[in-house]
């Protein structure tokens, strides 16, 4: 495979030799020279790269990349086990993207962007072995948590966001969860509240932990633990969800709420019963409170403001690619836990 542009000048340079016999040098030279190496003197570097800068030379990427066995790609992967029909357009994903692709892309790295349905068990082989991707970044472990700790036992640049639980093989970084949970069930008892509400799917392992942690708060405070409403993240389907659970609550309280709080598994679960509630007259805070989770920019935003348990998203994006980066270089590199904060708005 050549090293090829077409030269601007009245000379065609395709190929690295092309340059080094213009240059009056070995090709070896110009190669080094192009990579920056210290291995060529200063002036002899400035020769050769004004020259290709001359005659428009580019080194192929490809070939550099086949010799150094690296593709300078990141693979971002969502994978959407427990929702298959959420979308890459949901805020959290969004978020986190940005601030992952920030990291990657300041540092030389592409990003190679996958959503992908685990409709087999090897979805995440078919990712790590295609020789397109010099280490994964996973949004979420979904329920493949067991699938990522298979093959984080053979393959090391893997760094997932998600729960670090107890002899666990691959990297994590994530908010304490169960910590987090037990402050929004918590802020909802000082409320006053008894019967609290959670709205999510706790088949993930992060939405798990956040229910139990309001479980924790009700128990030590003498409550039976939250309602569990199961509310899934796809915005396609969540409203109606959320609507249905609202009116079965009324029902089952002969027309006045059964419940008194809500701790929201997400922030965007929190804003659509906030909408769902609106528009059954039910008033947020006065009547019913609602916590949510992730501190997204648009719970700051909405009308009524979120309250909501923050977790640092930017911090976390960046340990997630320093941690990738320290596997890449054949480092240690272990999970981190962040402490989640609760958020005081409108809502509670």
């Amino acid at each position: 495979m050549t090293d090829n542009i077409i030269g601007g000048g009245d000379r065609r340079v395709r190929t690295i030799a092309d340059l080094a016999e213009m240059a009056g040098v070995s090709p070896g030279t110009v190669s080094r020279a192009l990579a920056g190496k210290s291995l060529v003197n200063a002036e002899t570097r400035a020769r050769i790269q004004a020259l290709a800068d001359q005659h428009g030379f580019r080194p192929n990427q490809m070939a550099s990349r086949l010799r150094t066995r690296r593709t300078g790609v990141i693979g971002i992967v969502v994978p959407l086990g427990h929702d298959r029909r959420q979308h890459l357009s949901d805020p959290f994903f969004m978020t986190m993207l940005g601030h992952l692709a920030d990291a990657l892309t300041e540092n030389g790295y592409d990003v190679m962007l996958s959503r992908v349905i685990p409709d087999a068990p090897d979805w995440l082989d078919r990712v790590v072995d295609s020789g397109m991707v010099d280490g994964v970044l996973l949004i979420g472990q979904s329920n493949q948590y067991d699938a990522i700790e298979r093959v984080a036992r053979r393959y090391r640049p893997l760094v997932a966001w998600g729960v670090n639980l107890p002899d666990q093989v691959h990297a994590a970084v994530g908010t304490d969860n169960a910590q987090g949970g037990y402050l929004a069930g918590q802020r909802l008892v000082e409320r006053g509240c008894r019967r609290i509400a959670f709205l999510g799917d706790i088949g993930p392992p992060e939405i798990r932990q956040r229910h139990d942690g309001v479980a924790r708060a009700m128990a030590e405070a003498g409550l039976e633990g939250p309602i569990q409403l199961s509310t899934h993240l796809a915005s396609d389907v969540m409203a109606q969800e959320i609507a249905a659970h609202i009116d079965a609550l009324i029902e089952q309280g002969g027309g006045t709420m059964a419940i008194d709080g809500i701790v929201a598994a997400s922030d965007m679960i929190a804003m659509t019963a906030v909408r769902v509630l609106a528009d059954h007259a039910i008033a947020v805070p006065e009547t019913l409170p609602v916590i949510g989770y992730d501190d997204l920019p648009l719970a700051a935003q909405s009308v009524p403001r979120i309250t909501t348990i923050r977790q640092d998203i930017a911090a976390g994006a960046k340990a997630m690619v320093d941690a990738l980066f320290a596997r890449i270089g054949g480092e240690e590199a272990g999970s981190v836990t962040l402490a989640p904060e609760l958020i005081l708005r409108e809502t509670a």
